[in-house]
């Protein structure tokens, strides 16, 4: 009976394709600019830089929402129906829509317009910071929903709010602020002096 060699083929896969990922995350965060640009698109900055003006945003915060979010993929829906670049749920949507004086129903089709889905994020997000002045707060209320978020203040959690709430919201607020510092450092010209 003979003993398999240690270096043999379906040995040696797994083990190729985890260096060959190991590269490709190197690259994306620390590669040519073209390449972490790949990682960190950035479109619709005209519609991003006019709703952060209405609402007194950082332009690069809105972006690596979106980012977060969506990916810059104006046609994603979710499995739990939030819809376009800012996953926003049609319900919400709606009554923020409404206090933007955008006209019209607001359904999925026309939150996978770009402009109408940013200006109604935007608007959302602005409301969010309002609220609980402050952006990581703000964040997970966007990720978690308002009443989540309510609920662990209420619950005493307000002091490292952070460690709050759901994982999946933990790592969502981290993820968008070291996407923010990402976008100012990948697009320093993106949006004027922001």
């Amino acid at each position: 009976m003979s003993r398999e060699h240690p270096l043999s083929l379906h040995r040696a896969i797994p083990v190729i394709v985890i260096v060959v990922l190991g590269v490709v995350l190197l690259l994306a965060f620390r590669g040519p600019l073209w390449w972490q640009r790949a990682y960190h698109p950035l479109r619709y900055e005209q519609a991003i830089a006019a709703a952060a003006e209405n609402h007194d945003l950082d332009p690069y915060l809105i972006a690596a929402v979106i980012n977060s979010e969506s990916g810059f993929d104006r046609n994603q829906v979710s499995h739990a129906g939030a819809v376009g670049l800012m996953q926003l749920m049609p319900a919400t949507a709606e009554e923020v829509g409404a206090a933007e004086n955008i006209s019209g129903k607001i359904d999925t089709g026309r939150l996978k317009d770009a402009e109408v889905n940013i200006a109604i994020g935007v608007r959302h997000l602005a409301d969010l910071l309002g609220k609980y002045g402050d952006t990581e707060t703000a964040l997970a209320a966007y990720n978690a929903g308002s009443g989540n978020v309510d609920r662990w203040i209420a619950e005493g959690d307000s002091e490292k709010l952070a460690e709050a709430g759901f994982p999946e919201t933990r790592a969502y607020v981290a993820r968008v602020l070291a996407e923010e510092a990402r976008y100012r450092e990948l697009y320093p010209e993106a949006f004027g002096n922001k």
